[in-house]
């Protein structure tokens, strides 16, 4: 049923019993601050980039959201030609959305982010108060502190004490980083969900340990008036020994057996991807260090510890199979229990170390993107073009353009752009897959000459050109790709901190019925 659908309509197909990818077209910073439960961010700035990683079946349905400004049309026409052939739209987008009495949400990453507080709930996961930590670190009791997020986030700021050791990652090296079973583990973030998610990661492994999960985490600590860490380098993960190995394999058989995981070889990974009626991702949980190594032919990388905090990342078909990519299995059996729980169909297919170079084919291929071909001019002639009345369009992030951008330019979007002569000689700035798409559209509106301006911003300063600094410029409520929400939470902005919590605490209570009943929470792994 391509075409608009009123938002009522669009509702109960999001919510029906079969696959479909709902789509929202808008910048980061519009779809942040409100989109529907579902949505999955696909801003039209990247469209033709993303959307086949997100949605690689052509035949599957899609659902698009804009801002009520005619993008989601567009957008349509880009996707027919990618060789999508179910597209439809929701008719006045998120406008229309909200005016029909349905939530707009705003943040990021929203159903893993509610499934966090929502096994909090159900699976009653063990937690701590910062309090109750500082006085287990006072009395000096036996505990093992866990930073349960990426090696970037660690380095940026952590809780005095705490070691990196990613979600999904601490189970499958537990026999090393965990020797004396007695350890309580202590699993925190700058929040709530990768607490609660890693505590119970380890629950499901099947590790002796007790274990909970730190209340509020970085963000708690700070408003405890407590001091972070800041700029600590993470250790390199211990890399698994045999007894290690051999221990992960066996927690995986176990976890399999209890939680009804499906594992799979790859023939049948094969048979799977040769469906033409059902979407299938096939996501490798490893390391990325694992990763480079070598994998199974068109997998993408999703780092468990990601997959798991952003879903919606890496899968944008609702209801779609998922194959997750492992060496022992735990890693990704314990992600398949995630992601089986936000409504996914998922199996594990281990050694892929083993497997890696091998591949599979698609049945519904989608088609690659015929890019513009732009011709290159140089920053010096680009300054001199605008001082003489050309456009002279700076595409890079709202951010970059402020802390510096060329003489004349003025910062654009895809879904922006201003309306120029036929005649114009346009110049744009930016990386060349979006400035390309950009130029798509600029070609389409009749533009006949534009050009892709060399270098980056570093290599202009060192060529000897003055770069133009606005710190206001564009403005906050121009600069779309950027989202403001709580944005300076982790910068010392308590106030902005303690909302923060507060939203994501209530994210279950915005819920109505329908987005409630996407969940498929299965038994605690902490025996309540």
């Amino acid at each position: 049923m391509p075409g608009p659908l009123n938002a009522a309509s669009a509702k109960a197909r999001l919510h029906g019993l079969g696959e479909i990818a709902c789509l929202d077209l808008r910048e980061h910073g519009l779809y942040g601050e409100g989109h529907p439960f579902l949505a999955v961010p696909c801003p039209f700035s990247r469209l033709e980039f993303d959307v086949g990683a997100l949605v690689p079946r052509a035949g599957a349905p899609v659902l698009l959201v804009d801002d009520g400004d005619g993008i989601a049309a567009l957008a349509a026409e880009r996707l027919a030609a990618l060789g999508y052939r179910d597209v439809s739209w929701i008719e006045g987008g998120a406008p229309a959305w909200a005016a029909a009495g349905f939530t707009l949400f705003k943040g990021v990453n929203l159903p893993s982010k509610t499934l966090g507080e929502l096994l909090e709930e159900a699976w009653h996961v063990p937690r701590i108060s910062v309090d109750t930590l500082a006085a287990w670190q006072a009395e000096g009791r036996d505990i093992r502190l866990v930073d349960g997020r990426p090696a970037g986030e660690y380095a940026k700021m952590t809780l005095p004490g705490a070691v990196c050791a990613p979600n999904g990652e601490l189970g499958h090296r537990a026999e090393d980083l965990l020797p004396d079973p007695h350890t309580t583990v202590v699993v925190h973030c700058a929040g709530r969900t990768r607490s609660i998610v890693g505590a119970a990661s380890l629950a499901l492994a099947g590790v002796p340990n007790p274990v909970v999960a730190l209340e509020n985490g970085t963000q708690g600590w700070a408003l405890s008036g407590r001091a972070l860490d800041y700029g600590r380098e993470a250790a390199t993960l211990v890399i698994p020994g045999p007894k290690a190995l051999a221990a992960s394999r066996s927690r995986a058989d176990a976890l399999m057996k209890r939680a009804a995981v499906a594992h799979i070889d790859l023939n049948t990974l094969r048979r799977l991807a040769a469906d033409p009626d059902r979407t299938l991702h096939v996501l490798d949980v490893r390391g990325a260090e694992e990763f480079a190594t070598g994998s199974i032919a068109g997998a993408c990388h999703a780092p468990a510890v990601q997959l798991v905090q952003a879903t919606d990342h890496w899968i944008g078909t609702r209801r779609s199979r998922v194959v997750l990519l492992d060496d022992t299995g735990l890693r990704a059996t314990v992600a398949a229990v995630f992601l089986a729980a936000l409504g996914y169909e998922v199996a594990v297919l281990r050694d892929v170390d083993v497997a890696a170079r091998s591949g599979f084919e698609r049945a519904d291929p989608v088609v690659a993107p015929d890019l513009a071909r732009l011709r290159q001019m140089s920053a010096a002639q680009a300054v001199k073009q605008a001082a003489a009345g050309d456009p002279l369009l700076d595409l890079r992030g709202s951010l970059a353009f402020r802390a510096g951008h060329l003489p004349g330019a003025r910062w654009s979007i895809r879904p922006r752009l201003p309306a120029l002569a036929p005649g114009a000689r346009i110049a744009l700035v930016g990386d060349f897959g979006v400035a390309a798409l950009a130029a798509d559209t600029l070609f389409a509106r009749g533009a006949r000459d534009i050009r892709l301006v060399g270098g980056t911003a570093e290599a202009w300063r060192a060529a000897g050109l003055r770069l133009a600094s606005t710190p206001d410029d564009p403005p906050d409520a121009t600069a779309i790709d950027h989202l403001f929400f709580f944005h300076d939470r982790h910068d010392g902005n308590l106030d902005a901190a303690r909302r923060y919590l507060a939203w994501e605490q209530g994210l279950t209570r915005q819920l109505d019925r329908a987005e409630r009943a996407e969940y498929r929470i299965g038994p605690s792994p902490f025996g309540v």
